[in-house]
């Protein structure tokens, strides 16, 4: 099963009641949490406050090294046939869609091309990342609404599989279809007006557990040279800062802004998925429900 929703809705304290409540142990499905050292800014649940519930695929990754939602797909599977075997619930937990995606659904990832690749990435370099996302757009328009921007990385791969292809990118994504018949999404319903009062008060939150110091040592191992991790929201914002480019207050406001958009644009991509199970985040008999519909369908 999978805990799905926005940031801040509340996902990791639903997954560790029904962690408990089924037998389970949580697989992390969060981009940026298989990340070491990238704890407050991810939001990543310290080891004390994780119930002694065992957690995977947690701190996988140096801060340098690229992150693949392909490698990440055999890893969590592999994870949920050893656990399946063992006889405990795998309850995914996180806010990235496509990685949660790839591991429930069925899906194959088309190939890479080392020369396409090593172009574009030059390209990327040299014109910039508005002339690159303006050609995935001319392109294929649906994916270049589900990509950001500056995330360049993301836009790079989806012109790599155009050109590999022949196909749109957005033709490759996860088909609404479990790998696993015996599988069930339950979402965390929020309202956005309290949504965005949580927002604000984690990301305060994260500022004062030493956010800034934990920027400013990752920047020291290398985070800006980063691929992915250094486009992770609040480790932009905070290393401008470090930068001179900002104040604290406004690396703050950012950080809130851009959680905020990027926690509307999960809540969207969730939606648009009928087998999800929703449950509203302050419901005193959520557990209970969510723990009804998964016994209802394994029976």
């Amino acid at each position: 099963m999978a805990v799905v929703g926005a940031t801040a809705a509340g996902k990791s304290s639903l997954s560790l009641d029904l962690a408990e409540a089924l037998d389970g142990e949580i697989i992390n499905t969060d981009a940026m949490q298989v990340y070491r050292g990238m704890d407050i800014g991810t939001a990543k649940l310290p080891v004390e406050e994780r119930r002694g519930i065992p957690h995977h695929l947690l701190d996988l990754l140096d801060i340098a090294e690229p992150a693949s939602v392909a490698d990440f797909q055999g890893l969590a599977r592999g994870v949920i046939a050893t656990l399946r075997e063992a006889g405990k619930t795998p309850v995914l937990v996180g806010g990235s869609a496509l990685y949660t995606r790839s591991v429930l659904d069925r899906f194959d990832f088309p190939g890479t091309s080392a020369e396409i690749r090593a172009r574009l990435e030059k390209e990327l370099e040299t014109a910039g990342e508005t002339a690159l996302h303006d050609r995935l757009r001319a392109l294929d328009p649906v994916s270049a609404d589900r990509i950001e921007i500056d995330n360049g990385r993301r836009v790079v791969r989806a012109l790599e599989v155009i050109e590999l292809t022949g196909e749109p990118f957005s033709a490759r994504l996860p088909e609404q279809v479990y790998l696993d018949p015996a599988t069930i999404q339950i979402g965390v319903d929020i309202p956005r007006e309290a949504l965005d009062v949580r927002i604000r008060q984690r990301v305060a939150e994260m500022f004062e557990a030493g956010f800034v110091d934990e920027v400013t040592q990752l920047l020291e191992a290398g985070l800006a040279q980063s691929r992915t991790a250094a486009k992770a929201i609040g480790y932009q914002e905070v290393a401008a800062y470090l930068a001179g480019e900002t104040t604290l207050a406004e690396a703050m406001d950012r950080t809130v802004i851009k959680t905020r958009q990027f926690a509307r644009r999960q809540d969207a991509w969730f939606r648009k998925d009928p087998r999800v199970v929703w449950v509203s985040y302050d419901d005193p008999d959520r557990v209970h429900k969510a723990v009804t519909a998964v016994r209802a369908l394994v029976g």
